[in-house]
């Protein structure tokens, strides 16, 4: 049927009619117009949301999963363009003969019941359309609109308003549907390549928007800044320009953070002075076509001006998801290279540090086709995240994914352009590098806004704490790789740093009320986490007092985060001996005091004076060590407890005994274990023997897995050769647990704490 017999069906009588895909943005939308003309309207899609029971209590019938059934009493069927070959309701329909019409069929039919204002272009529809009905209906004009996505000002994305002329709509040309709109007027905001997949150049683009142009009636709004535009609306006898320049123009520009004020005047008079509340130059153009439409059609510019103040705009266009003194994040639904850089010079213009990107492309055709001007566009950030594209429906294309975009970003002068594949890791990525005075931007038309709320979430839990703590170092996702001696290791969700034993007990506290996980490490020298890092707070103690010591005579109180080469060093410069067992240990005084670590017959509570600790609650004790269990390579006390400092005892000494003591230590340490990455001994002893004997003697020395090898020097050391996955080490672990028990008959128990989760 045609689009008039579409539109006198739609406004006549109520009829059935079942929209197949409810559950989208816009095709909620369609039913929500429908069921206001009052039509008895129902729709299936394979999911249920919010808006889709906001519909179902104004009368929508609504069904999961999709059946044949569904269709069965339509009398027309209205189905998203997302809608595949296959679907049981589409399929059904198609044989039972039922008229069907696409979405945009549907909205260009409503809109012929009303005076249509369609706002076109290749970006920006959405966030303009919601702006034209907010200005009209706070003008006094009662427009209906339909928005492609939730516009909380709006409070829906569509709304038929029975008592007004004007029906506000964006128009989609992905598709080439925008040839069945006939609108009064028109608002063109910009035309260039896009959608490829669909057109086959940008001449068949132009042809259809010249299609539009010639079916609107009244005024056709363009902006004279746009070269595409201009191109096909300048020489039209109803066109009125729009921009920096035309006959509306937007001038003395002030952006101000998250706001701008302008000065609106038509051939050169002012007729009002505008302040928006939406950020990026690009929305001042933006607002300045919608007053030029409002101007036009006779409404008041102060009522305009004011309505612009309030605008809020629509969600996933440059939306706060987390706002903080340390952390900006922003979600935007940008998917081509000139939002792109519209995008990054509004977030330069927030006047806030670097920028950084997380992008998810969309569509393997527009990457292919575009990739060199996305990287470019990209390149302008100071950090990108590239993920793996989203696909839209489309299949694969061979030799397309995100890599293409991250190497031309690098390439074009980005300092920082990574390719991951997974959406999760890119998230923890760019999490990783926001340090405080940053802005990361979430960006694509997928899904990538999901990534966006759980990096939201974690950066207000991040901030809390930091407040929390005081004085010190808070950041996501930090790769334990970095801290701990075998170099491996996935990331900790939050890590924090603090400089006193104030702000740790309250971080103690605020962590067990918040119920998060709790964990402090060293230095990680007998420590192996999993390549899914730690879930909870991870804590280093090292800075402020835990990184200070002080020599006492022949004692000396050290914080837990003083290396045990830097305690040895001080002893030796004191003339203070029994630290020369410390030299050659790469771990810090609280892993230490944990394990009660030791070497060359020596073991750190031998030398202990007081040792000074926080429980779970943040109270703080110190006590002798008669007062205290001690075991070998446990001290029960500090499972659960948290180790701040401690008095060890040495005694007088020269300086030059010292060290004649500790080079006697290094060359004995030396002639029995490996240099390189490694967690130290793997096994405990058992009561049968040494592990390393044990290993040795079944032949598994120079074992390896990937990059871990046990070491040809002591078999109870694994080394990380460069590159080891955790994964690796502890198939290696097993591996000689495994061939032990069988050729020895002896059950290895490993010596290293072994944590965290498994890599999604």
């Amino acid at each position: 049927m045609t689009t008039k017999e579409l539109a006198d069906l739609l406004h006549g009588a109520p009829r059935r009619i079942h929209l197949i895909g409810v559950a989208g943005s816009g095709m909620s939308g369609i039913a929500a117009l429908l069921l206001a003309l009052g039509h008895r309207v129902s729709g299936s899609d394979k999911v249920d949301t919010v808006e889709v029971k906001r519909l179902q209590s104004l009368g929508l019938d609504f069904h999961t999963p999709q059946r044949a059934d569904d269709v069965v009493e339509a009398q027309l069927v209205v189905y998203s363009s997302a809608i595949r070959e296959g679907n049981a309701a589409f399929a059904a329909a198609r044989s039972l003969g039922k008229p069907m019409v696409r979405r945009a069929e549907a909205l260009a039919a409503l809109m012929l019941g009303k005076k249509g204002i369609l706002v076109a272009g290749m970006h920006g529809k959405t966030t303009v359309s919601a702006m034209t009905a907010h200005v009209l209906r706070a003008a006094g004009g009662h427009p209906s609109h339909y928005v492609g996505a939730e516009i909380p000002i709006l409070g829906t994305n569509a709304r038929w308003d029975a008592g007004g002329e004007y029906f506000v709509a964006e128009g989609d040309e992905s598709d080439g549907t925008i040839v069945l709109y006939h609108p009064e007027h028109v608002i063109v905001l910009n035309i260039e390549p896009e959608h490829l997949d669909h057109y086959a150049d940008l001449a068949a683009i132009d042809a259809a928007f010249g299609q539009l142009l010639d079916q609107t009636t009244g005024k056709i709004f363009y902006c004279a800044d746009d070269a595409g535009a201009a191109r096909l609306c300048a020489g039209r006898p109803q066109a009125v320009s729009y921009g920096k320049t035309g006959t509306y123009t937007c001038t003395d520009i002030q952006p101000a953070g998250f706001a701008s004020t302008f000065s609106f005047r038509r051939e050169g008079q002012e007729l009002a002075r505008v302040t928006l509340n939406v950020p990026g130059e690009h929305n001042v153009v933006n607002a300045t076509a919608v007053l030029a439409l409002a101007a036009e059609l006779g409404f008041d510019m102060a009522k305009c001006a004011t309505a612009l103040q309030g605008f809020r705009g629509a969600r996933r266009r440059f939306e706060v998801l987390h706002f903080s003194d340390r952390h900006l994040l922003v979600d935007d639904y940008g998917h081509h290279p000139s939002e792109i850089a519209a995008v990054i010079r509004t977030a330069r213009d927030t006047g806030r540090g670097r920028v950084l990107l997380l992008f998810q492309p969309h569509r393997y055709t527009r990457t292919q086709a575009l990739k060199d001007d996305f990287g470019r566009a990209l390149a302008a950030a100071d950090a990108v995240v590239v993920t793996e594209i989203y696909p839209a429906g489309e299949d694969p294309v061979p030799g397309v994914s995100g890599r293409l975009i991250a190497d031309v970003a690098s390439t074009a002068g980005c300092a920082h352009a990574v390719y991951i594949p997974s959406r999760e890791e890119a998230g923890r990525e760019a999490g990783r590098l926001l340090r405080p005075g940053d802005l990361l931007v979430t960006l694509g038309a997928g899904n990538i806004h999901e990534q966006g709320a759980v990096l939201a979430e974690d950066l207000l839990t991040l901030d809390k704490l930091s407040s929390v703590m005081g004085p010190g170092v808070a950041r996501l996702y930090e790769p334990l790789s970095k801290h701990t001696t075998m170099r491996v290791g996935g990331p900790a969700q939050f890590w924090l740093e603090p400089e006193t034993e104030e702000g740790f007990c309250d971080l103690v506290r605020a962590s067990r009320e918040a119920g998060l996980p709790f964990m402090v490490i060293g230095r990680g020298s007998n420590l192996i986490v999993r390549d899914g890092g730690l879930r909870g707070v991870v804590v280093r103690l090292r800075r402020g007092v835990f990184g200070d010591f002080s020599v006492e005579g022949p004692s000396i109180r050290a914080g837990v985060g003083v290396r045990l080469k830097a305690l040895s060093g001080a002893a030796a410069t004191a003339g203070v001996c029994g630290f020369e067992w410390m030299e050659g240990i790469p771990g810090d005084v609280g892993g230490c005091l944990r394990m009660n670590a030791g070497a060359m017959g020596v073991e750190a509570f031998d030398q202990i004076e007081r040792l000074r600790y926080a429980d779970h609650e943040g109270n703080i004790f110190e006590k002798l060590p008669r007062d205290l269990e001690v075991h070998y390579r446990s001290v029960p006390v500090l499972l659960k407890n948290y180790a701040l400092s401690a008095v060890f005892r040495g005694e007088p000494s020269t300086p030059e005994e010292v060290e004649r003591r500790t080079r006697d230590y290094a060359t004995k340490r030396k002639s029995s274990q490996p240099v390189g990455a490694s967690a130290g001994c793997i096994f405990r002893n058992p009561e049968s023997g040494k592990a390393g004997q044990l290993i040795d003697a079944s032949g598994l020395k120079e074992a390896r897995v990937g990059a871990a090898r046990v070491s040809g020097v002591h078999a109870n050391f694994i080394l990380n050769e460069g590159g080891a996955s955790a994964a690796e080490v502890l198939e290696l672990v097993e591996h000689v647990r495994a061939e032990v028990l069988k050729k020895q008959g002896v059950r290895l128990e490993t010596e290293v704490q072994i944590l965290g989760e498994e890599a999604s």
